[in-house]
């Protein structure tokens, strides 16, 4: 079961074009709930076709709380999201309304489930001297020093994800311990329990082939629909994209075709690639996080009817 101020919320997850937008509308509607958006894309202003972020139609539809909240140069981390979804949960009980999360981005959920481990505060003198070993090395030495001491860390993390490297390192030079060791470990059996029986989160399965052949198409949309119109109005925006913004799926895939280093069809099929290899990343993720149900679209509507 999930911690306060979340234990009254219900939880719609799965992998990327999976079809949990749509669903998580009609669930709000059945419900009389308000959605919480669970996406670390859908923050940034501007950003929309390529984050497939929910349209003005739907948000008057269905009120939506998280989206649209951040300039895309701006920052976000994961406790001023958790921050923020738990302001927006005690408003939308005030309101007598229940929150209903919908989105795919795990940090977000592993947060909802156990909080987070805040560690030692930045210390400025030991991340100059691993951003100078960065700069001299390469991110990819700092990368295999963090899987010398830390293998489990490394392992998640991508050796261009700089920032969580650093700050990996700096937990375990400041504290002895790696931060994997630290962190929060997963519910206790008999919690997991608890929240299956329940059916509090729950995510979308999907099976492989027709969950890639959505993304594709999906991808083909976007491009249709304007993505790289979008990507040319962010590149002439005042600031840079931030670290956090930048990261979204198929941006720098369009930026590289807008440079001429690629060509439309090859930065198409790039994003398609990458895509699909984020979904497979979420579903591994999603089947490991006890408590989080696996369900198709027909079954989450049986095991929720009783809160309609």
């Amino acid at each position: 079961m999930l911690p306060e101020p979340f234990r009254r919320t219900l939880v719609l997850t799965g992998p990327t074009g999976s079809g949990k937008s749509r669903l998580g509308l009609e669930l709000a509607e059945a419900l009389g709930a308000e959605i919480v958006s669970m996406d670390s894309m859908s923050l940034y202003r501007g950003m929309d076709i390529g984050t497939a972020k929910p349209s003005f139609q739907d948000r008057a539809r269905i009120r939506h709380h998280l989206v649209d909240e951040l300039a895309p140069w701006e920052s976000a981390s994961v406790a001023w999201w958790l921050q923020r979804a738990k302001e927006c949960c005690q408003e939308i009980e005030l309101r007598g309304k229940r929150a209903l999360f919908v989105g795919g981005t795990p940090l977000y959920l592993k947060a909802l489930f156990h909080g987070l481990f805040e560690g030692p505060p930045a210390n400025d003198e030991v991340r100059r001297r691993l951003e100078s070993v960065t700069e001299e090395a390469g991110i990819e030495s700092l990368h295999h020093k963090l899987k010398s001491v830390d293998p489990v860390t490394a392992s998640r993390l991508h050796p261009n994800d700089v920032r969580r490297v650093i700050r990996a390192l700096e937990v375990w030079e400041l504290t002895g311990q790696p931060i994997s060791k630290w962190q929060t470990q997963w519910p206790k059996e008999n919690d997991a329990a608890a929240t299956s029986e329940s059916c509090q989160i729950v995510w979308l399965d999907i099976p492989r082939q027709e969950l890639y052949a959505r993304i594709n198409t999906r991808v083909l949309e976007m491009f249709k629909a304007g993505l790289v119109d979008e990507v040319r109005t962010l590149r002439n925006l005042p600031h840079p994209l931030s670290r956090e913004a930048s990261q979204a799926l198929g941006y720098k895939e369009v930026f590289a075709y807008l440079d001429g280093r690629v060509t439309l069809e090859q930065a198409t099929v790039m994003v398609q690639t990458r895509t699909r290899n984020f979904a497979k990343r979420q579903v591994t993720w999603f089947r490991h996080l006890p408590g989080c149900v696996a369900a198709t679209e027909e079954s989450l509507w049986m095991s929720w009817r009783l809160r309609i």
